[in-house]
């Protein structure tokens, strides 16, 4: 990895870890609206699971989908860089003990995620993780070498078109006989990767780093190294979600989609 590159992994880790506890506390072992309406079902029928599959949950964080996962039958190995966060999903999953082996593992170190063992899992899963790695290439180009014969990576990362460091949401009013109410999102950029600090929870202790990149970005990074796309997902919140702040995300942004989900399949 690039000295710069390795620089902001480990500016990425310290934030992490300084926000261990807080994000536990607040995504715990029933998440949040983003992972319960946006994220999880369509990881799940992405995932198209079945028991004893063997699956690698990649930047586990507190072992939120790892224990769903389990509890749905399958055989996980899940990991993270940050040990604060692995020792919290320990603690939520110890009913699943026989099927899940953590590890604390960097997904930007290659000979590192390599030790996870060769052609090893049906398939791999990385739920909003993707865009707070510094550098993604390294598990893409690992990842057909850990995954079984027509193997699947599925993933979900906050829309980059709409959801991006850039973004401003935005509440306007217009009179045409009578007062309308328009939410809209201003983006000022999306084409070039980039990155920027900024806070998944508005009281974690330490801004993280937000790496931004087009979607084409992942997409030719797959085919780049074997795979192929076979789903794709944007999900957005439905008009009856509530706001939970004046202009969060919720059901007035309900045309605007604030997640994207892939799957992406080894080409046998």
């Amino acid at each position: 990895m690039k000295k710069d590159l390795r620089t902001l992994n480990n500016q990425t880790r310290k934030a992490w870890d300084a926000n261990a506890e807080v994000w536990d506390k607040r995504m715990g072992v029933d998440g949040n609206d983003f992972f319960n309406i946006l994220c999880w079902p369509a990881l799940k029928s992405l995932l198209d699971l079945k028991p004893d599959m063997h699956i690698l949950d990649i930047a586990c964080g507190n072992g939120l989908t790892t224990s769903r996962l389990a509890k749905a039958g399958a055989q996980v190995t899940a990991f993270d860089f940050s040990s604060p966060l692995i020792e919290y999903a320990k603690t939520h999953s110890a009913d699943f003990n026989s099927q899940i082996t953590y590890r604390v593992i960097d997904a930007t170190n290659e000979s590192q995620l390599l030790s996870l063992g060769k052609n090893k899992f049906d398939s791999s899963l990385s739920n909003m993780a993707l865009f707070d790695m510094a550098d993604i290439e390294p598990l893409f180009r690992t990842l057909p070498k850990l995954l079984k014969p027509n193997g699947t990576f599925v993933f979900s990362i906050t829309h980059p078109a709409f959801n991006n460091a850039s973004a401003m949401h935005i509440v306007e009013e217009f009179d045409n006989g009578e007062i309308n109410t328009v939410y809209s999102i201003k983006v000022s950029r999306y084409m070039t990767p980039h990155h920027q600090r900024g806070l998944a929870l508005r009281n974690q202790p330490k801004p993280q780093v937000y790496f931004d990149r087009p979607i084409q970005y992942y997409l030719n990074l797959g085919f780049k190294n074997g795979f192929i796309l076979d789903g794709f997902e944007e999900r957005a919140f439905p008009p009856e979600v509530p706001q939970t702040h004046p202009l969060g995300w919720g059901g007035k942004f309900s045309e605007l989609p604030a997640v994207v989900i892939a799957r992406m399949r080894l080409v046998s």
